[in-house]
């Protein structure tokens, strides 16, 4: 009997550097160089590529259809299912089934970035469209596969680091497919940036033919196997069959594992960034209404902020080795709250006024009349913003990560990310609404109010998740 329940007690707790060797140098690296492969084409497809269409004289309004492009990232988990489920020819015996996904789609998404290369806006809009269309499918693939191989191929303990890897390269992929694109284009041009850009995202397939690849699951779970005996050998049958397990099972499998709690956890993941996707939509025009100019937006939010997240993020990836992913959990729900507030302080030391001149019908704010804005301050509220934002992150990922069946991990996560999307995206709408009517102030402190219920839920998880330890602990023999 003890050893039974010693069997089920949590591993002891680990330090940084003994997490760090355990997860090894070829698995951590490999991480790294896929996250860059991961950011590298997703502004391929939105501000690097709608800074190309506005300098090749393309209007607003087709440049506005060109992010229906991006609605490949929000609807991944329609065909993660094939991911998870297909075997390529030929390339899945050779490489498994995730490497031969990820390098089918960086194959694709290589292609797609040297087409646009070869194309021009104001000449060829439409194969510049077709090229867009296929960058962001492939790039949403690829993110399918390399989330289902970063949970295969490491244990449920070390997910919090591989995802501060991950997000480490996947910031460097956007900066060097934005910042780094737009300083390539204006010394030869957005085809040359582009081709550039092509070159660099060879470093996918490397990693991919570098990366071990995580060992199939014996059985799949959410009654694919009864089924499959139900329904016989015959063709209808095994297609019938083969469509259960694709895409029935995945979620079968999670509602029989966690019968009533998935609602809860449903509920955690749905909640848990939803103030930071509404105030994100806002920041950018509150930089601007205090009278920041793009220069000092630039350097203070681009370059300077992308540093702070991904500081946050490898905190979190350590605290979570040390004490778990409940309580970075917990802790990254209630500062991603409370960080909002940084920036009900910077409206209020330095308020603006909203309506008092209309240039076209737009109602701006006079910069004369307003004091200038102060850097300092400004640094501070987004430090503070970006440490938490880079932390809530990698909490979110890596608790999503720990509720995959292995089985079906590229299905279930795809789903898991667009549930945690989706309802932000919405209500993210609807933010400007807010501040016209609030105020930035107070709209700023709706937004840390907006996160409490994330709170309330975090904790009650890890409530939950402490009771189950001490439940599974072995019993102490007097």
């Amino acid at each position: 009997m003890t050893d039974i329940a010693a069997s089920d007690a949590p591993p002891p707790r680990r330090s940084i550097w003994s997490a760090l060797a355990a997860l090894g140098a070829r698995r951590g690296g490999v991480m790294l160089l896929l996250g860059i492969s991961a950011g590298l084409p997703f502004l391929l497809v939105f501000s690097t590529l709608s800074a190309w269409l506005r300098v090749e004289g393309v209007s607003r309004t087709e440049i506005g259809f060109f992010a229906w492009a991006g609605l490949a990232y929000t609807f991944k988990f329609v065909w993660a299912p094939l991911v998870d489920r297909v075997a390529l020819p030929v390339l899945d015996r050779m490489l498994g089934r995730r490497r031969s996904w990820l390098l089918l789609s960086q194959a694709v998404l290589i292609s797609a970035i040297v087409l646009a290369s070869t194309n021009t806006p104001g000449e060829g809009l439409f194969m510049v469209a077709v090229a867009s269309v296929l960058i962001a499918f492939a790039s949403a693939t690829q993110d399918i596969a390399l989330d289902a191989w970063r949970i295969d191929v490491a244990e449920d303990e070390h997910q919090a680091l591989m995802v501060a890897l991950y997000q480490w390269g996947y910031r460097i992929g956007l900066i060097a497919a934005g910042a780094g694109a737009l300083l390539l284009a204006d010394q030869g041009g957005f085809g040359f940036a582009y081709l550039c850009m092509a070159g660099l995202a060879l470093i996918g397939p490397v990693a991919t033919l570098l990366a071990p690849e995580p060992p199939r699951p014996k059985t799949l779970g959410g009654g694919t196997e009864e089924v499959e005996k139900a329904v016989g050998g015959n063709p209808v049958g095994a297609a019938l069959a083969w469509l259960y397990s694709a895409v029935v099972a995945p979620l079968m499998d999670f509602i029989v594992r966690y019968r009533w709690i998935a609602l809860f956890i449903l509920a955690l993941i749905a909640l848990y960034r939803l103030n930071d996707f509404i105030l994100g939509y806002m920041a950018n025009p509150f930089y601007i209404d205090m009278g920041y100019t793009t220069g000092q937006i630039g350097m203070v939010s681009g370059f300077y902020g992308v540093v702070a997240m991904l500081a946050g993020a490898m905190i979190a990836g350590v605290a979570a080795t040390r004490w778990g992913v409940y309580p970075v959990l917990f802790v990254g729900a209630v500062i991603s709250a409370v960080s909002a507030l940084g920036f009900t302080w910077l409206a209020m030391v330095q308020p603006v006024e909203f309506g008092v001149t209309t240039i076209d019908g737009v109602a701006y704010t006079p910069w004369p009349e307003q004091p200038d804005p102060s850097v300092w301050r400004l640094t501070l509220a987004i430090t503070f913003e970006n440490v938490s934002g880079g932390w809530a992150g990698t909490a979110l990922i890596a608790y999503m990560s720990s509720l995959t069946n292995r089985a079906f991990s590229a299905t279930q996560y795809a789903l898991f990310s667009s549930f945690y999307a989706l309802p932000g995206k919405f209500t993210g709408g609807f933010s400007g609404l807010m501040v016209d009517g609030l105020g930035y102030a107070w709209f700023f402190t709706s937004t840390a109010m907006i996160g409490a219920p994330a709170i309330l839920l975090a904790w009650i998880a890890m409530r939950w998740a402490v009771v189950r330890e001490v439940a599974s602990a072995p019993p102490k023999i007097h």
